[in-house]
């Protein structure tokens, strides 16, 4: 039998660490379905009232506590919120405490510090964003050379969606490369990226979900039919481990876990936090 319960993120700002941090830990409760409700900006006590008043009215209805993952840095603030009928779990105190035991020195409990504009890194990130979206699908080769890693594979792999991730997590510029027929028709790579090859990254896909995907685009097309994409992933491959180009399957891995192992393999560093 599934449990329910609610469970709350509530922050002085954005809530992103909250969220990121709360949900990790709510996953790994199998047998209870969590709804997950996003408080940000509570950054007065007015309200911080107002965030213990919801969650008094939800513990009320549920007829059971919620939970509260809260990242405010503010004492009196969390004080309050504290008072709410709820597990309180204070994300950032539960490390910084023995931090400053350990250090020796005190935090600055400065609001906001994690996800500040500052030392350009907010300027990087949206650079490497731009980056993306310039180069994606092979939209523009005009200044690959300043490219991180280029991704290349057949139309659907999850080149797009992995090259945005890359960019807005880590501040990686990755573009985008397809692999069309033409490319196998001569087992050659892209002229356009064959000068890159120390840049390039292949992503692959099985048959049978790509034809899934393909489908939902284009339905009833040569382009979706799986004999096309069974073809297409099998010479994409081919062409790939005949120039030597690591390659990854994106069947089953999430997008975070596909920019992990590229990074890892290509030996490339988060430029932003």
């Amino acid at each position: 039998m599934t449990h329910k319960r609610t469970a709350f993120f509530i922050s002085d700002r954005t809530g992103i660490t909250a969220e990121m941090l709360g949900h990790s830990l709510l996953t790994q409760f199998d047998d209870v379905s969590f709804t997950e409700i996003t408080l940000p900006f509570v950054d007065t006590p007015e309200k911080a009232a107002e965030a213990v008043a919801q969650i008094n009215r939800t513990a009320a209805k549920d007829g059971q506590r919620p939970l509260v993952f809260s990242t405010l840095v503010d004492a009196a603030l969390s004080g309050i919120v504290l008072q709410a009928e709820a597990l309180y779990l204070d994300c950032f105190q539960v490390f910084i405490a023995p931090m400053e035991a350990e250090l020796k020195v005190k935090s600055s409990h400065t609001v906001g510090r994690s996800h500040a504009v500052r030392n350009n890194e907010y300027y990087d990130r949206i650079d490497a964003i731009n980056f993306a979206l310039a180069y994606d699908d092979g939209q523009s080769t005009k200044d690959l050379s300043k490219a991180d890693v280029i991704l290349i594979g057949v139309s659907r792999s999850g080149k797009t969606p992995t090259c945005l991730y890359m960019a807005l997590q880590y501040g990686i510029r990755a573009a985008n490369y397809p692999l069309i027929p033409e490319d196998f028709t001569t087992m050659k790579l892209p002229e356009a990226v064959e000068g890159y090859r120390a840049k390039l990254f292949g992503l692959t896909i099985r048959p049978e979900r790509l034809q899934r995907i393909r489908d939902e685009r284009r339905p009833g097309s040569k382009y979706a039919a799986l004999g096309n994409c069974e073809y297409e992933v099998r010479t994409a491959e081919a062409l790939m481990r005949q120039e030597n180009i690591p390659v990854l399957d994106t069947t089953t891995r999430s997008i975070e876990e596909l920019a992990t192992v590229i990074l890892q393999q290509t030996r490339l560093h988060r430029h932003v936090y």
